[in-house]
C-alpha cells in the first residue's frame, strides 16, 4: 500500500479515513529519519494497526542560536523509510499549518523542564510539549511512541500526558546505537571523522558510570572520561553530567533506590550531542 502523505487538518481527516478504522499509534519526528526512527515504526506496528509517522522541524523547540535552518530535511528520503516500514500515513504540515501568526497560548513543561537540559535550553520543552499536544490533537492516536534517547522529553510528554488527562498509551522505545557506540541521532553527519572519534566519549562515559552501583562513584567514574575527552583534538566540551530520577529529572540522593537516568550533553565541533542510559540502583 502506497503511503498517504497529509499536509494539514483537512488532508489528515481525509487520510484517516482512507486508511482505514483500528487503533493508530504516532510516532512524531523532525524528519532525517535513521535506523532508530524505523526502530520507533516497527514498535509502533506492534501497538496499533495503523501507524502515523508526522514529520514537522518544529521552530518553537529551537533557541535563537541553534540550528533549525541548518537542520536536515530529507523529505523524499524520509518517504521511502516510511514506505518499506509500512506507515500509512504521513503527515507532514508547514509552519502556517501548524502555527497562527498570532499565536498567544502554548504549554508550559514547568520546573521539570527548566532542569538538566532545559537549564540549557531555556523554553526548549515549552515548545516541545507545544508541539506534541498539537499533534495529538490533530492525530487522535491510541499510542504515542518517542525514544528513550530523548529521555527527558519521553519523561515530559508522560507527565503532560498524565497531567491533562489525556487519553492516550505513551510508549518509550529504547535507544538505537551506531556499531562504534554511538547513538543515532540525525545531527551525527554533522560529524567529522575526528569529531566522531572525540564523539565516542559520550557513550564511553556512559559504560564506565553504569559498572558503579553509587550515585557517587558513577558521575565520578562517568566524569573521568569526560575530562579526558576534554583534553582531545577537538575537544569533548561538556555541558551537562546528571545521575536524575527518570520520572521527575531531580539528582538522585544518595540513598535512592531504584531506576535512575545517567544524562550527559556536550559539543564537538559545531555539533551538540545528548545521550543517557538507564541503572538500577540499590
Amino acid at each position: 500500500m502506497d503511503v498517504i502523505v497529509a499536509g494539514n487538518r483537512e488532508e489528515l481527516g481525509k487520510a484517516r479515513e482512507a486508511a482505514g478504522p483500528g487503533r493508530y499509534a504516532l510516532v512524531p519526528t523532525m524528519g532525517a529519519l535513521h535506523e532508530g526512527h524505523r526502530s520507533l515504526i516497527r514498535l509502533a506496528r506492534e501497538q496499533a494497526d495503523q501507524v502515523v509517522v508526522s514529520i514537522f522541524v518544529n521552530p518553537l523547540q529551537f533557541g535563537p542560536h541553534e540550528d533549525f535552518s541548518r537542520y536536515p530535511r530529507t523529505f523524499e528520503a524520509d518517504l521511502g523509510v516510511c514506505a518499506e516500514e509500512g506507515v500509512r500515513v504521513v503527515f507532514a504540515p508547514a509552519v502556517a499549518d501548524m502555527y497562527l501568526p498570532d499565536r498567544q497560548v502554548a504549554v508550559s513543561a514547568g520546573a521539570m523542564g527548566s532542569v538538566v537540559e532545559g537549564a540549557f535550553r531555556p523554553g526548549h520543552f515549552d515548545g516541545v510539549l507545544t508541539v506534541v499536544l498539537k499533534l495529538f490533537n490533530l492525530v487522535q492516536p491510541d499510542v504515542a511512541v518517542f525514544g528513550q534517547k530523548d529521555a527527558q522529553q519521553l519523561a515530559l510528554v508522560r507527565r503532560m500526558v498524565a497531567d491533562l488527562n489525556l487519553p492516550i498509551a505513551i510508549v518509550g522505545a529504547p535507544t538505537v546505537r551506531e556499531a562504534d557506540g554511538l547513538a543515532l541521532s540525525s545531527r551525527n553527519r554533522y560529524l567529522s571523522p575526528a569529531d566522531r572519534m572525540t564523539a565516542l566519549n559520550l557513550s564511553k562515559a556512559l559504560r564506565a558510570g553504569a559498572v558503579q552501583r553509587e550515585p557517587e562513584r558513577i558521575k565520578d567514574a562517568a566524569r573521568a572520561v569526560l575530562e579526558t575527552a576534554a583534553r582531545f583534538d577537538p575537544p569533548l566540551l561538556l555541558d551537562y553530567l546528571a545521575l536524575v530520577d527518570p520520572a521527575t529529572f531531580t539528582e538522585v540522593t544518595e540513598d535512592h533506590r531504584g531506576e535512575a537516568i545517567l544524562a550527559v550533553a556536550a559539543k564537538v565541533g559545531t555539533t551538540r550531542l545528548i545521550d543517557n542510559v538507564v541503572l538500577a540502583l540499590g
